[in-house]
């Protein structure tokens, strides 16, 4: 959809932000095909880049053409004529043409010969373009890229920007809408400093736009290219400029000081069977030091599969009841919830808490009742899905805020259940362990604790990787692995992002599996109903069940201590993080654990290093970082997987040392000029704009 934002102090974008449909020739069908493409303003067409570039050459002759290669000529038409017709269609045409020393056939197929006819009029001289090719030693061309009169023949010579297209726009016509969107291309105030500028030798961002879409050689597209660069760092400048407003903004609200005498902490560390990490301990120091404070806590737990997060959690959970205030854990699933649910209801008994579970599927007699306790303070902890986050629920005195997976999470809905209480701390929990350079574009320089360690009982997972032509032998030791009692997860191949095919594969393994093991089998999988899922993983902790198929709906949440081996087929297909969070639902148990990589017949260089990587660690920081170099930074962790942010110029990758420039650079403007009001601050509202950072203006106070 069009930008719905409105400009009146800044005259200079409003061109930029005008529809695309302002464009001489671009009707409503164009304008829905361009939308398609993700171009809704006119600002968008100069952010839709060149893939590749052409380079077509003149040739003054025929003879001197090169073969496979993109040549202009001008030459006359000689005649017309049928190279073959099928059932009275006609299949394949072709134009003689000639240069007075040498011929060319120009071949169609399928062709419009009303267009040829009157584009290739016999006698008249033309200006064609296209593929040189030699055919059983004839001169030949395949379907011209471009036939028009002599005076175009500038225009088909030299370099050609080619976009990415969608199905019913033609690269020529996208090629004429971008140039005119450069047209209405302003120059806009510099944002940059003279210095930043010397530095890197960057021209202005409107040259650098208007180059980028005027490509003479294919280095010109590199991400390292200058012009491209300085894009890049107009892009994270602007990414860090709004997270470390918004950071300041969080930092500086008046929040609750969350100090307890430490009773109901000490009530659940008595009968925990086990010793805390130090990496754990470290953690629980850090965030209470946090809560402590009369500022507003806003911090994120990072801890690998298995590493101990959620007790670390739920010390502090206690920690604000003792307080007195009301708390809340926000989980992305409902199975994830329940999990929650399930771990620290004994937790709860034993610290004297009262605990609630709020899930979208709950009757409406009990929604009620739970808002209810909420709304008078009768609850202390409520663990729920996106169903906390509607208006109905209500509390008396909200203060600690825990999101587990909050990359799952929109801003608007963290944002709806912080704004249930005033200025409440929010501890936002991840397992997807994040590389310092993907941290940056993200949380800015967000306070973070870390947990590496893995507690003491639990033992390291052996991963092997074997081809999926030895499936009747994983079967045979799946036969003796049930034997010894394992438990098993069976993880199905991600098809083509379908989910109704990934539900086939399933399926289909399912039935092969209950064949060989009857009543022994399970299988899970994202259509299924809550009620559904919840017996089929009931049954199989309960151990009724002993193998579970099931797509990746298991990923993240599931907790089944004595489960222990994990059969991932097509693992190719995965990317390292999703390998790394489907393995670490084994392992939870003092029992050795067995991973297993079922990989297809051809494998790539990428697919081979990632399942290589998986067999050599189980150190998921590790992984995080080699699923950045193995991916790249448009792929890794990616936007429909972590949640991460889409650049549209800026790859954390090729432009690592721009983003630690620019985090650097708006730390040291911010310092100076926090509400961005002088010469250099007003010219950075037009860079915050131009990229949409419309959040950060509630923190910029008006001068």
């Amino acid at each position: 959809m069009p930008s719905s934002f409105v400009y009146p102090e800044f005259d200079s974008l409003r061109s930029l932000f005008s529809s695309v449909a302002t464009i001489n020739g671009v009707g409503p069908t164009t304008a829905h095909l361009l939308q398609k493409l993700g171009c809704t303003i006119i600002r968008d067409l100069l952010w839709h880049l060149p893939q590749e570039v052409q380079i077509r050459r003149f040739s003054p002759a025929i003879k001197f053409a090169c073969p496979n290669e993109l040549i202009t000529l001008q030459v006359r038409v000689i005649n017309h004529s049928v190279l073959r017709k099928q059932k009275g269609r006609l299949t394949s045409y072709r134009v003689i043409c000639s240069d007075s020393e040498d011929s060319i056939e120009l071949v169609f197929f399928n062709p419009n010969l009303s267009y040829l006819k009157n584009a290739l009029v016999v006698g008249s001289e033309v200006i064609i373009s296209g593929r040189f090719e030699i055919y059983k030693g004839r001169f030949q061309m395949t379907h011209p890229d471009h036939i028009g009169p002599l005076t175009s023949r500038a225009f088909w010579e030299g370099a050609e920007p080619i976009y990415p297209l969608t199905q019913g726009l033609p690269q020529k016509m996208l090629q004429k809408i971008i140039k005119a969107s450069l047209i209405k291309c302003p120059q806009l105030p510099e944002w940059l400093s003279s210095h930043i500028l010397k530095k890197y030798h960057w021209p202005s961002w409107q040259t650098a736009l208007q180059k980028l879409h005027s490509p003479s050689h294919e280095n010109d597209l590199h991400l390292g290219h200058t012009c491209r660069r300085r894009l890049a760092y107009d892009e994270i400048l602007s990414n860090q400029l709004s997270l470390i407003l918004t950071r300041c903004q969080a930092e500086v609200a008046q929040g609750h000081a969350l100090t307890g005498d430490g009773h109901l902490q000490q009530k659940v560390l008595e009968t925990l069977p086990f010793n805390l990490t130090q990496d754990q301990v470290k953690a629980l120091a850090e965030i209470q030091q946090d809560m402590a404070s009369s500022s507003r806590m806003v911090r994120l737990l990072q801890g690998d599969v298995g590493s101990g997060k959620t007790i670390v959690a739920f010390l502090c959970m206690v920690k604000a009841v003792e307080a007195g205030y009301q708390v809340a854990l926000l989980a992305p699933t409902e199975i994830l919830a329940r999990q929650h649910y399930k771990t620290m209801e004994d937790w709860a008994r034993t610290a004297g808490v009262s605990l609630e579970l709020l899930i979208g599927k709950d009757t409406t007699k009990r929604r009620q009742k739970i808002y209810q306790s909420l709304a008078e303070g009768d609850v202390n902890i409520v663990i729920g899905t996106h169903a906390l986050i509607q208006p109905e629920v209500q509390f008396k005195n909200l203060g600690f805020i825990v999101i587990d997976e909050q990359h799952r999470f929109g801003v608007e809905q963290r944002l709806n259940l912080s704004e249930k209480g005033i200025n409440i701390d929010i501890l936002s929990m991840t397992a997807t362990p994040i590389p310092r350079t993907l941290m940056l574009t993200v949380f800015g320089d967000l306070s973070s604790s870390y947990l590496r360690q893995k507690p003491s009982n639990r033992k390291d997972i052996i991963t092997t990787t074997i081809p999926l032509a030895r499936l009747n032998e994983i079967v045979m030791s799946l036969k003796r692995a049930l034997h010894k009692g394992d438990k098993v997860y069976w993880v199905c191949p991600l098809i083509e992002e379908s989910e109704s095919l990934d539900l086939a594969a399933a399926e289909e393994r399912f039935a092969m599996l209950q064949t060989l093991f009857p009543e022994k089998v399970g299988l899970i999988h994202g259509r299924l109903r809550s009620h559904e899922k919840e017996v089929t993983m009931q049954a199989f902790i309960e151990g009724s069940i002993k193998i579970l198929v099931a797509t990746t709906v298991i990923e993240v949440g599931v907790h089944v201590e004595d489960a222990s081996v994990i059969i991932i087929e097509h693992a190719e297909r995965f990317g390292l993080a999703q390998l790394h969070q489907l393995r670490g639902r084994i392992g939870r148990g003092s029992q050795e654990s067995y991973c297993l990589l079922l990989y297809g017949e051809s494998l790539n260089p990428t697919a081979r290093a990632r399942l290589n990587v998986m067999r050599s660690t189980t150190d998921g920081f590790k992984i995080a970082e080699e699923d950045l170099k193995l991916r790249g930074g448009g792929e890794a962790f990616g936007v429909k997987q972590s949640g991460m942010p889409s650049f549209k110029f800026f790859d954390p990758i090729a432009h690592q040392d721009l983003l630690l420039q620019a985090h650097d650079n708006a730390r040291a403007i911010l310092s100076k000029d926090p509400h961005l009001l002088g010469p250099q601050g007003q010219a950075l509202r037009i860079l915050l704009r131009l990229f949409e950072k419309e959040q950060t203006f509630k923190y910029l106070k008006a001068a």
